[in-house]
């Protein structure tokens, strides 16, 4: 233990030594306390590497808010979507052993996994899901309010995610197919993702603080806590997100000390410490365009950045006229952008954890102008100009919003009828209740409250340990549909902003447990024009309804006297009561109409 403290203490003194005799990091340190202050990030860490070297690393503000303890290069924190590029990578060195091809179709490896339309599983091969250009949105609330552990029922959800354009014509990202990407790894090596990501990068670049979990952050010494900015003031501290099976895409936690192995490898053609760990081929064409990310002309105030482009798990643009690849991540918490610039030998690396943050590109962007030598922007000042426009923005966005609202309207049921289970098979189920005169939407991870907006439809807020805040816009709106009997039906979302239709998760209406007592009350034989229909029991528990030459239909219980069919949708049943409370009769509710079958 004490030699591994002496290593690290040892490359912080020499990046701190090195860093005040290199002229073009002469006041670096004032520039990037400015950030944290206009931020008002709680912390961050940013490391320099320059050929095969960490000439920088440092941390600044605090890991842990609360309790003031300084970051430093060895913090660790969640990395988001920068983990990408190791997903990518093991297929990298899995096609240079000649156990696979990216020319192939991903159903070669993965049986189970299709597409939405005939297309996409026609033509889909792996270079489309290492590129992000398979047609599919990003789906994202899929994974995210309805995680699991299990990689490959995750990617069952894939087959009823409808495309937005066709294969190969929009780029768009997708995270989905990084899981995608892992999972084909674990099928071809037969191991994890997270062995693969533990063998193949971090044990060969001593990447020695990094992991691959929540559980494993929670245990290590040195971790940075995860917070948001709550009304651009207060630094609220957020929960760990457990990414659960969607690793692939995003779960690596790491330190900037050892992304600088990681960009010491890329900057030098594949090489750590003269070993070959990604081959050069591969890094040379995870590094070139494979698909237009966005078009356009470059911005009048900085001619010299252009180019949008993306390669494998690598974002391609044109930095002040030096080629520059990178990725960002983003989880909740926390922010990292990690960035390299091949032909001037150049790494950057910076790890926030702020939610969402605009630190580690602001961070990036400085660093790059001082190492480059470039012309100096004012990036502190571009920051807080571009938040006083969004501001305005988001002020006009709310004034229309509002404006679009209309009064005095109720919702067409009460509240109960509202409540149950929805379900979408491309996303997952939910659960809503009615607690106190309020609905409210529990999903796998998070619970929400339902405001009324007008008629059928709910605005949704985050329920959290501080509270419920409706002072700001919700999430989403829910819109919710009836049937033609007037039945909750499903509940539409816009869930995804690349569909022209919403998400649409079907209703199945709470259902109540029922006395076999009270359940005998209904069991006998009832007649409808000539027509007799028997209802009895069975299993002494559960109320079934039977009229010759239809199969038999068992009735779920949702409220007094009410029943819905278990395999029908749109018909239900209501036993009619008496002043004695006997059941005279049974009322048989369908799309076409009502009817009353008197009890023989």
């Amino acid at each position: 233990m004490r030699k591994i403290i002496v290593a690290l203490f040892t490359i912080i003194s020499f990046s701190s030594v090195f860093a005040q005799n290199d002229k073009r990091l002469k006041g670096l340190e004032k520039e990037l306390n400015t950030i944290l202050e206009v931020t008002k990030a709680p912390g961050f860490a940013v490391a320099i590497v320059e050929g095969k070297k960490i000439i920088y690393a440092k941390g600044f503000g605090y890991s842990d808010f609360e309790n003031k303890i300084p970051a430093d290069a060895n913090t660790l924190y969640a990395i988001g979507s920068s983990s990408k590029a190791f997903t990518s990578a093991i297929l990298g060195q899995l096609r240079q052993d000649d156990k696979m091809s990216f020319e192939e179709s991903p159903t070669k490896y993965l049986p189970n996994l299709k597409f939405n339309t005939d297309d996409m599983n026609t033509n889909i091969i792996i270079k489309d899901l290492m590129s992000h250009r398979t047609g599919l949105p990003r789906n994202d609330y899929s994974w995210y309010l309805f995680p699991t552990n299990n990689k490959d029922s995750l990617l069952l959800r894939v087959k009823h995610q409808e495309p937005f354009t066709g294969v190969r014509k929009q780029w768009y990202y997708n995270n989905f197919m990084f899981l995608a990407q892992g999972v084909i790894a674990e099928k071809i090596t037969g191991k994890s993702w997270e062995e693969n990501i533990k063998e193949r990068f971090f044990k060969p670049l001593d990447m020695n603080r990094s992991n691959v979990s929540i559980d494993e952050l929670k245990k290590s010494l040195n971790a940075a806590l995860g917070y948001e900015l709550v009304k651009d003031s207060l630094i609220s501290k957020m929960d760990y997100y457990h990414i659960a099976g969607m690793s692939p895409a995003g779960s690596i936690n790491s330190s900037v000390n050892d992304m600088s192995n990681w960009l010491i490898t890329w900057i030098n053609n594949g090489k750590f410490n003269e070993q070959q760990v990604i081959p050069e081929s591969y890094i040379n064409e995870a590094t070139s365009s494979q698909m237009v990310a966005s078009s356009g002309q470059p911005d009048k105030e900085f001619p010299d950045m252009h180019l949008s482009n993306y390669g494998y798990a690598w974002f391609l643009s044109s930095y002040k006229g030096h080629y520059r690849v990178e990725h960002g991540g983003n989880i909740d918490g926390f922010s990292a952008n990690v960035a390299f610039f091949p032909t001037d030998s150049l790494g950057i690396v910076v790890l926030a954890n702020q939610n969402g943050s605009a630190v580690p590109s602001l961070v990036r962007n400085i660093v790059a102008d001082r190492m480059l030598k470039t012309q100096k922007t004012n990036w502190s000042k571009k920051f807080t100009d571009q938040k006083l426009k969004e501001k305005k923005e988001e002020k006009a966005a709310k004034d229309k919003t509002l404006a679009s609202k209309v009064e005095n309207t109720k919702p067409s049921h009460v509240l109960q009828d509202f409540t149950g289970k929805y379900s979408n098979l491309g996303y997952g189920e939910f659960t809503i209740t009615n607690q106190n005169d309020s609905l409210f939407a529990s999903f796998t991870l998070k619970k929400f409250y339902l405001k009324h907006v007008h008629y059928d439809v709910f605005e949704i807020f985050e329920v959290t340990k501080k509270g419920i805040d409706t002072t700001e816009d919700g999430a989403w709106r829910l819109n919710f549909n009836t049937n033609d009997v007037g039945d909750i039906s499903l509940v539409k979302m816009k869930m995804e902003e690349a569909l022209e239709h919403p998400i649409e998760f079907k209703h199945k209406p709470s259902i109540i447990n029922v006395d076999k007592a009270i359940l005998e009350k209904y069991v006998g034989s009832y007649e409808l024009a000539g027509i007799e229909i028997k209802v009895y029991l069975k299993n002494e528990s559960t109320l079934y309804l039977f009229v010759k030459g239809q199969p038999e239909y068992e009735l779920l219980a949702t409220d007094k006297h009410k029943f819905t069919f278990k395999t029908l949708e749109g018909f239900k049943v209501e036993f009619v009561a008496s002043d004695d409370a006997s059941i005279n009769a049974i009322l048989m509710i369908q799309p076409n109409g009502t009817y009353k079958a008197t009890r023989k």
